[in-house]
């Protein structure tokens, strides 16, 4: 599988071992004790064609993950094909199926136009390979919250615009849980699923579930839109970035912008998607003092 060391795909790895699968992990900087012993890592780029054959011999079933923004992928799906590969899971994202010019015409909309045909371009190629597919499409994940890990270790406040704004963040459990159903199971194929988390939740609510999964109170300090992108710039986030960001938040003040809940995960899997709360508890220890940085 490719992305297998991602905060998605190391819960795909981990749930084919514990199927009893055998999983061979496709990376270009393999490190000891990333994946669990039993998984077979091997050296191998997107980027350089000839350590392909390596990681596709003998594989059957592929879980893809969106190796290039531009969604060129210069032969891998054919030649993983051409090798032996009767199934592909895609790891791609919830723009992929959004209607031409959601978002409007501004930055928000500029940004989901180009990951809607990243995203669309390489679910076409493996569409028109001849092999099997489905295609899982997350929304914003959860983790992204880890982005504020040492605001809160340092301070216990989260400091951003828009407090009220936000999506329903998906678990990248709840994720995993999809690609896998899909990879193990022939009940999925030909299915495109956005998976998101079971409802909105506002950043001043995920700082303060942050608290209450740390045990000390998190607050969250709502600065002007203008001051949080000066601050974001001097960061080193460029201004392009700092835009759709600021235009993502505003979309979400009001109701959920442009992604709504889903109930992807319960008809999947049968059961209630992992809600923020959870996630918050799962990763506690990522925003406690003594957490790495």
């Amino acid at each position: 599988m490719t992305g297998a060391t991602g905060n998605v795909g190391r819960q795909v790895v981990a749930r084919l071992v514990r199927a009893g699968r055998p999983v061979r992990a496709m990376t270009r900087r393999p490190q000891p004790g990333l994946l669990p012993d039993s998984v077979e890592v091997i050296r191998a780029d997107f980027e350089q064609p000839g350590t392909w054959p390596a990681a596709l011999d003998a594989v059957e079933s592929v879980y893809l993950f969106p190796f290039a923004y531009a969604a060129t992928d210069d032969g891998f799906v054919t030649q993983a094909v051409e090798a032996g590969v009767t199934r592909f899971v895609v790891h791609s994202a919830a723009a992929a199926g959004f209607a031409p010019g959601t978002g409007g015409d501004g930055a928000l909309g500029r940004h989901l136009t180009q990951e809607r045909e990243a995203h669309r371009a390489l679910e076409l190629l493996v569409e028109a390979s001849g092999a099997e597919w489905t295609h899982v499409r997350p929304g914003l994940l959860a983790a992204n919250a880890l982005q504020w890990a040492d605001q809160i270790r340092t301070g216990r406040v989260v400091r951003g615009p828009y407090a009220a704004a936000g999506y329903p963040v998906v678990h990248e459990a709840d994720v995993a849980d999809v690609a896998v159903a899909a990879l193990l199971t022939d009940d999925h194929t030909g299915d495109a699923y956005t998976v998101t988390g079971p409802a909105k939740v506002s950043q001043a609510e995920q700082a303060a579930a942050i608290g209450a999964a740390i045990g000390v109170p998190v607050r969250f300090e709502e600065l002007d839109p203008a001051e949080a992108r000066g601050r974001w710039l001097r960061d080193g986030v460029d201004e392009e970035t700092a835009d759709w960001m600021i235009a993502l938040l505003a979309d979400a003040v009001d109701g959920t912008g442009a992604l709504p809940p889903t109930d992807t995960y319960r008809r999947v899997t049968g059961r209630p998607p992992r809600t923020f709360a959870q996630w918050a508890r799962d990763h506690a220890a990522d925003f406690r003092p003594e957490a790495p940085r």
